[in-house]
């Protein structure tokens, strides 16, 4: 991690633990936003207009958190609005690297080695993570916001002056039960893998896997006759909760020991899973060889560093999605 500016120890999965050494997650440390007039957003300061090529999006396919926005991006249309930059799957010692692997891109726009890198330039004396996703204002050279929820949000409704859309991902008749539902799946769910595979307590994992479990349980029930999570309409929701679903079978039941079942055990997931994936674009963001080199890198949870060649149903239907 960086440290006023200058990296000081190795990469490590587990961020920060508290006292029962559950896992912490970094709270992202850039929150401005891009709005229509360029006036200020929720948080951070103004000066960030919504205009077609100015802002690069930094990604890397094995992500969830990048995902996400990946996905609001092809939805709405903005792949000729906001340029992408893709790192390499495999975390190094210095964090995310560019270049050096298949559908992995050099830094168009400085030549950096490392996302830390990028986190520097911004910020001469940033201390924290050098996470993504990040955008970057190609204008001002500055990063705009590096917190997935905030991007996704902008993408939503930023650009509809530019390129309208049919779709809304935040719907304001909605909003409210987004908002209650968001946070429920982020703790027990995106997250709750994470907590369950990164810590080095029993206890704290028994209690994340429990809650990994019951909430799918719970989306399980709450899809029964429907399509979407809330109003049965296509939301931010539905992108959030996919981003794990997605990732699941092929490396959270297996390396994060979230295995007490798998998504292909479910029926309504499965479907919701596959349903989602078939939407315009979204199967473009999804590089199965990028989840599992990625994941499987990781040397404290996988020394060896060698990763499994299926599952094979998510293969099938990556296959199947692309062929149709």
């Amino acid at each position: 991690m960086l440290v006023d500016g200058q990296w000081v120890e190795d990469w490590k999965p587990m961020q920060k633990a508290d006292e029962k050494g559950r896992f912490v997650r970094q709270v992202s440390g850039f929150r401005n936003w891009i709005t229509p007039d360029g006036s200020a957003g929720p948080t951070g300061e103004a000066g960030f207009k919504a205009e077609a090529g100015r802002y690069r999006l930094y990604v890397a396919l094995i992500c969830p958190w990048a995902s996400r926005t990946l996905i609001a991006r092809k939805l709405k249309g903005l792949e000729d609005v906001i340029s992408v930059t893709v790192v390499n799957p495999k975390m190094t010692d210095q964090g995310w690297e560019f270049g050096g692997y298949e559908g992995a891109d050099q830094d168009p726009l400085f030549k950096s080695q490392y996302m830390h890198q990028l986190y520097t330039r911004a910020d001469a004396h940033f201390t924290g993570r050098a996470t993504v996703p990040v955008l970057w204002d190609m204008q001002q050279n500055v990063m705009v916001n590096n917190e997935s929820a905030d991007i996704l949000r902008m993408f939503d409704s930023a650009f509809e002056h530019l390129v309208p859309s049919k779709i809304r991902l935040y719907p304001e008749q909605h909003a409210a039960e987004i908002d209650e539902l968001n946070p429920r799946i982020y703790n027990m769910l995106n997250n709750g893998v994470y907590k369950a595979g990164f810590t080095q307590e029993q206890e704290s994992y028994e209690e994340a896997c429990n809650e990994v479990f019951a909430m799918l349980d719970e989306l399980e029930a709450r899809l029964q006759g429907q399509d979407y999570l809330v109003g049965n309409q296509l939301t931010e929701t539905d992108i959030r909760c996919f981003v794990t679903l997605i990732r699941f079978d092929a490396a959270y039941h297996g390396l994060f020991k979230t295995n007490r079942k798998q998504i292909a055990d479910y029926p309504n997931l499965s479907a919701y899973m596959e349903r989602i994936l078939r939407l315009p674009g979204v199967i473009d963001t999804v590089s199965i060889d990028h989840i599992t080199a990625g994941y499987y890198a990781l040397k404290a949870l996988n020394p060896s560093g060698v990763r499994p060649v299926g599952p094979a149903h998510i293969e099938q239907l990556i296959a199947s999605v692309k062929q149709s």
